[in-house]
């Protein structure tokens, strides 16, 4: 699955490839980066076995924090303990909640076929709770929601997420939700742009 995933990632690079960040942090040419920068790079095409994309474009501007941004998400990404198939859930949902219409483009062909079935995508999309959630399904769902609209988790869905993946589980799946929060927060504030063809997530009233 992991194999999959990477696989996955990088056919939808390839489309991706007319994503700019917008000038408040525009991409930096491999060409000009400095040495840190060099080093930085090499990092992340030796562990994502692509080139640097996306929201670590912008984080280049600082590239030690980009090596530990890709350096957490090396783990949340691929080997958390809640799976691979609920982490893109997870993804999902922040990228909605943030509306980070990049983070959606890149992860919601990565989600379907991972398993989340595109009525639940749409409905996320939508701003709806989605029907016919599996139950580990929900109880990510409201954890994630949860924290992301109230800042914090109730006592009993705290309890159905530690019950259904233990403590370990807990401690990544908020992780996921914040590591992807990170991201998204760094794109909107590049004002990171997705592919001009991309139907950009609705904007709700703030």
């Amino acid at each position: 699955m992991k194999r999959f995933l990477r696989i996955a990632l990088a056919s939808t690079l390839l489309t991706a490839a007319a994503a700019q960040a917008a000038d408040r942090l525009p991409v930096i040419p491999p060409d000009q980066y400095t040495p840190e920068q060099k080093k930085a790079a090499e990092e992340f095409l030796a562990a994502r076995k692509v080139p640097v994309f996306g929201p670590f474009e912008p984080l280049m501007h600082s590239p030690q924090v980009m090596t530990q941004a890709r350096s957490m998400g090396d783990y949340l990404r691929y080997n958390s303990a809640i799976g691979n198939t609920l982490s893109e859930l997870v993804i999902l949902i922040t990228a909605r909640e943030w509306t980070q219409d990049y983070e959606w483009y890149v992860h919601y062909p990565i989600a379907i076929k991972a398993g989340i079935k595109p009525e639940v995508a749409a409905a996320i999309a939508d701003g709806r709770r989605p029907e016919g959630l599996s139950e580990d399904e929900q109880i990510v769902y409201d954890f994630s929601v949860e924290l992301h609209r109230n800042k914090r988790v109730s006592d009993p869905t705290f309890a159905r997420a530690e019950k259904r993946f233990g403590k370990k589980g807990v401690v990544d799946l908020t992780g996921i939700n914040a590591y992807y929060t990170l991201l998204a927060m760094q794109m909107n504030a590049a004002q990171y742009q997705a592919p001009k063809d991309f139907k950009r997530l609705a904007r709700f009233p703030e």
